[in-house]
Formats: C-alpha cells, structure tokens, sequence
C-alpha cells in the first residue's frame, strides 16, 4: 500500500531535514514564483494544492483517502501569490465521495477572482486498483542516462525559455521528441520521457496530478513553442506509484483553429499504469 497523500515528506543531509518543495509547495499560504511558469502557475501543482484541500471534508473517517479522478476548468491564470481554496461534499458513498473545490484569488483590482474550479472523487486507490484486469503497455525508451535532459537543452529557442518551473524536477525526454529543442520537431505530435523530483522526493498518489502536467507541452513537438494555457484538464489515478522514476508519454491527434488535446500516461518503475489525463489546451499559431 503506497504512503497517505497526507504525510509530510522530508529528506535528510547528516544532521540538517529539509522538506520537500512539493510538500513546502502544498502547505505554503502562497502561489510562489517557482512553480509559474511565465507569470501563470502551473496547472498541475494547482490541481495537487486543491486535492489536498480537499481531502479533509471527503476523508473524515479513514475510508477515503486519495484522489481518484479530477477534473479542472481553469478559468483564470493563477499568479503567484496568496490564495484560498474552498472545499464542499456533493456525496458521500460507502466505497466513494465527490466534492468540489475551488482556488481564488484577490486580482489585480483587488476583486475576488476564482482561477480554478473542479470536481473530485476520492476512495481508496489501494482497494480500486487491484487486480489490473488490462492496461496500457509503456513505451519503450531508452535509459535515463542515454536520454536528452533538460540541462542539454539550449536556453531559448525561438520564444521559448526553460522556466524555473523545471528546476523542480529531473526531466529525462526521448531523444527523437526532444528535437524541438534545437528547432527540429519531429512533427508527430508526440513527447515522452522519465521524470522524478530532483529534491529526491519519492511520488505518490498526490504527486501524479502535478507530473500529469509537468513536462513541455506537446505543441512543442509541433513546432509551437510558445504558451499553451489549459482550458480544461481530467486526471484519472489508478494506482500508488512504486519509487523511482516515472515514464511519461504525451500525444495529441486532433488540432484544430487554435485548439488541441493533449493526452498524458504515466508509467512507474514496476511497468504499472499509475495516471492518465486528457486536457484541452489553447496555443498561439503564428500567423501564415
């Protein structure tokens, strides 16, 4: 059975314990900086900060302590800075329950501004993965070692910056669908790659909501390198994830005006499908 999603995670160096930043993240009053990508903050970690709050109003006897599915309308950018989340039961089950959350913020006139709103389920994943009747088979990938690391890819390429966002994780992509990192996307609409906590962090249930979300947009690998926001985002969480690295695949079939879904996997180091999401992402097509 994988850790609860509620026990603080800490590593230690000698005689000095430093907690996670994604923990730090989720108990932190505030948005910061480092988890924005541009001025927006990241989706995922938007999604982890409100599972979190969550949780408490679904879970209050034992039997229902993870998120199993989500789905996010995001309809403001989140900023960095203070924000509330706000947390109500829709229904209580015997094996599930259902509620809805909300992040908001005070904007830049100083009204209130709800960036984020989303239906939840939480049961206990243990009890809801097993046995795995099918699943999906993971891709085959090189090692992380003999992949493209976010260290190797160039600072800017057209009017992409890696954003800081990316120092807080050890992102390991395939090297044929990280070429649009030096202007050569390989045009098929796909990514894939290991990823893990570069604190050292080990993922859990909690945790998959933000790596759902964590790695470039897909649109990369079509050549459009500029933001791509999430309209809306369902995450489903099938499993505990086992130590070790993730393995990652996004792909997208259907793009259409300015308007493209992007679909996420997640693999942990066992072979055993542990999150998957759809979203429905915006980008910016240069005119002509």
């Amino acid at each position: 059975m994988g850790r609860s999603e509620s026990e603080a995670i800490w590593h230690t160096d000698g005689m000095t314990a430093t907690r996670s930043e994604f923990d730090a993240a989720l108990g932190h009053p505030e948005l910061t900086e480092g988890w924005a990508i541009g001025t927006a903050v990241n989706g995922g970690i938007t999604m982890a900060i409100m599972a979190a709050g969550l949780r408490p109003v679904l879970d209050q006897d034992g039997r229902h302590p993870d998120c199993l599915a989500m789905s996010a309308y995001f309809l403001s950018a989140a900023r960095p800075g203070p924000y509330g989340v706000e947390a109500h039961p829709v229904r209580a089950g015997r094996t599930m329950s259902t509620g809805e959350v909300s992040l908001w913020q005070v904007d830049e006139k100083g009204e209130p501004a709800e960036r984020v709103r989303a239906l939840a389920t939480f049961a206990d994943l243990a009890a809801m993965s097993e046995p795995v009747r099918r699943q999906s088979e993971a891709p085959s990938l090189p090692p992380p070692e003999k992949c493209v690391g976010t260290d190797d890819l160039p600072e800017g390429s057209g009017d992409f910056t890696l954003p800081e966002i990316m120092n807080r994780v050890d992102l390991r992509l395939e090297p044929e669908t990280a070429m649009w990192g030096i202007g050569q996307p390989s045009l098929a609409g796909r990514m894939r790659g290991w990823i893990r906590f570069r604190d050292g962090r080990e993922p859990d249930a909690l945790s998959l909501l933000y790596f759902l979300d964590a790695l470039p947009p897909v649109a990369f690998d079509l050549g459009l390198l500029g933001w791509a926001p999430t309209l809306e985002l369902s995450a489903h969480i099938r499993a505990h994830p086992a130590p070790g690295w993730l393995k990652v695949e996004l792909s997208t079939e259907n793009f259409s005006a300015t308007l493209l879904e992007e679909d996420a996997r997640i693999w942990d180091s066992t072979g055993r499908l542990v999150a998957q999401s759809r979203q429905l992402a915006a980008v910016r097509v240069p005119q002509g």
